[in-house]
């Protein structure tokens, strides 16, 4: 039901009224983290047990249109599952397409290490909870564009899904002395959401002979940004900062 409720709102824009639009700063690391975390010069945030090692940084737009670059020069026909391209986008909408984070992961520790992306989540602290967009999840959105199995828009439907299938975080063991590296893809973020916490549930770092989990470990990582309303005069009214 929450992958549901998830994919039924994945293009949600945010709500207009009385006068006023959201707006929203881009997402940073908050300085409150739990032990073994280390905020880093770039935004991301990382984790470390031992020799194992989980770094977390939000991706803007903008960083993931020069990684995709080829890619993202056509506006909305753009082939850049993550953004809208190079569109322009009006100032007073809050989120882009989607909501992404890039996760690496270094192993050095154990034999094998596993995190599910089906098992990661982001809580805000008024109480909204997001889960991880699947693959299946982005090709049905972009199938929805697709008008026949022919024609542009099917080859670009193909590239993007190319693409998703490249650069995903997947699902897979990462034995020791192993690095892995993918985003994570969540719906655009309601506009009220200032702060919230991407936790990782039931990282497993031990197996037994079945390779059935023995060992899991959960991970939270605290992100926040500010947040605000735009005025029919363009003037800005911000409401919440991110670490408030």
């Amino acid at each position: 039901m929450r992958h549901l409720r998830a994919l039924l709102s994945i293009a949600l824009l945010p709500v207009l009224g009385c006068g006023y639009a959201f707006y929203a700063g881009p997402m940073q690391p908050l300085e409150t983290q739990e032990e073994n975390m280390e905020v880093q010069d770039d935004g991301g945030v990382h984790f470390t047990q031992g020799r194992l090692e989980i770094r977390v940084r939000a991706m803007t737009d903008d960083e993931l249109n020069r990684r995709f670059q080829t890619e993202s020069g056509e506006g909305r026909r753009s082939t850049n599952p993550y953004t809208y391209g190079n569109t322009e986008r009006p100032k007073q909408e809050s989120g882009g397409r989607f909501t992404v984070f890039q996760v690496t992961v270094k192993n050095y520790e154990y034999p094998k290490v596993l995190i599910d992306p089906a098992k990661v989540s982001l809580i805000s602290d008024n109480g909204r909870e997001y889960w991880a967009l699947s693959g299946l999840q982005l090709i049905n959105y972009f199938r929805a564009y697709i008008q026949g199995y022919g024609g542009n828009e099917y080859g670009r439907f193909r590239e993007r899904q190319d693409l998703l299938s490249r650069t995903m975080f997947p699902k897979e063991m990462i034995f020791s002395g192993q690095e892995l590296e993918g985003f994570l893809v969540f719906q655009s973020l309601n506009p009220d959401v200032a702060a919230l916490t991407l936790k990782i549930h039931q990282a497993v770092t031990r197996f037994d002979y079945r390779d059935e989990p023995v060992e899991t470990i959960d991970i939270s990582y605290r992100f926040g940004r500010d947040i605000g309303r735009v005025n029919r005069d363009g003037s800005r009214v911000q409401t919440k900062a991110a670490a408030s």
